[in-house]
């Protein structure tokens, strides 16, 4: 009987900081080491998209930043999965992974609490004007406090724009808060206890929190335009902690620059990193972050972890969890792939 080859993985060489280590701590790569068969490395060469020649011999891609092309996958013969580090997905072409049998996973279960929480964070910060009362504090400006009055959480309105494994993680955590829920998510099929879904345009009317946290698609790209950002609430808070262009930024910057909503907590712009003289960093009423707010080490153990196992899954030749694009599961190139590993 002719032994099964190792089954090999490239990890993208965006996870090594510049002395070698890798710069989110423990992502679960001992479950690599442990599993057996399993052969796996960093890629060479850290390039902004991969190369056709980068991923040659690799069976498994574990991919942060890297755009993965049509191009890149141009005469793929051997891959079977792109596992993504993280739940975003815009850096890879879908379509060209299912057409060359490459299953592309994510990692929900990782960053599901995680997101959660930064949301939450958000929320209380902004309702307590914690970042405005730093300020003061630092400022000598103490007898000042009366004009910065915070708001209550109790029996106000919480919307989520995106019900699905973050959002509802998200109404969990805010049950203690005796809030009322509304949701938004047009993919939803079945209610979801505690939470009225109603159309966006309700939502953004009747809610004094709007958190997004749905995928940037082509329909969701500018979801919230000038139009919408104008139903909002002169007290409500806006929180991204999604992806930058699901808002028009131009038209969130002058809805708060004209105080016409409370503030808003972003951690994901338009364009990344934003410039250094973009007007949203110059406004007092927005609390922002360099899409990290929920970069901790359980985040990056959950991710990886999560991203690790279903890269193990694939070399047993089974079909992992969290497969972005299920239409490939009928590939026949893929099947063959699995079907060589078992």
């Amino acid at each position: 009987m002719t032994a099964r080859s190792p089954f090999r993985i490239g990890l993208t060489r965006d996870f090594l900081r510049p002395d070698g280590t890798i710069g989110f701590g423990d992502i679960g790569l001992s479950l690599l080491d442990d599993a057996p068969g399993v052969e796996w490395e960093f890629l060479p060469e850290n390039s902004p998209v991969l190369k056709p020649e980068q991923i040659v011999g690799y069976d498994g891609l574990l991919v942060l930043a890297p755009q993965v092309s049509s191009a890149t996958l141009a005469g793929v013969d051997r891959l079977s999965i792109i596992a993504r580090f993280g739940v975003g997905y815009d850096n890879v072409d879908v379509p060209s992974c299912t057409e060359a049998g490459v299953m592309l996973t994510i990692t929900p279960d990782g960053v599901r609490r995680p997101v959660a929480v930064s949301a939450i964070t958000l929320l209380l910060a902004l309702s307590h004007k914690l970042l405005i009362k730093d300020r003061l504090t630092r400022a000598g400006g103490w007898g000042s406090k009366l004009n910065y009055m915070g708001q209550g959480v109790r029996g106000r309105t919480l919307g989520v724009i995106g019900v699905g494994n973050i959002g509802r993680e998200i109404f969990q955590l805010a049950a203690p808060f005796e809030m009322r829920h509304l949701g938004y998510d047009p993919c939803l099929k079945t209610p979801v206890a505690g939470v009225n879904l109603v159309p966006l345009e309700t939502l953004l009317q009747e809610s004094d929190y709007i958190v997004i946290c749905c995928a940037l698609t082509p329909e969701t790209h500018h979801l919230l335009n000038a139009e919408r950002l104008r139903l909002l609430k002169s007290n409500a808070y806006l929180i991204n902690v999604a992806r930058g262009p699901i808002v028009d930024q131009a038209a969130l910057t002058t809805a708060l620059s004209e105080q016409q909503i409370a503030g808003a907590g972003l951690d994901v712009f338009a364009v990344e990193p934003i410039a250094a003289d973009d007007p949203l960093l110059s406004l007092d009423n927005v609390i922002l972050s360099p899409h990290a707010i929920c970069w901790t080490d359980e985040c990056f153990n959950g991710i990886g972890r999560s991203a690790c196992q279903s890269l193990i899954e694939v070399a047993a030749g089974r079909i992992p969890s969290h497969v972005v694009n299920r239409d490939v599961l009928t590939n026949s190139k893929l099947l063959q792939r699995l079907e060589q590993r078992r």
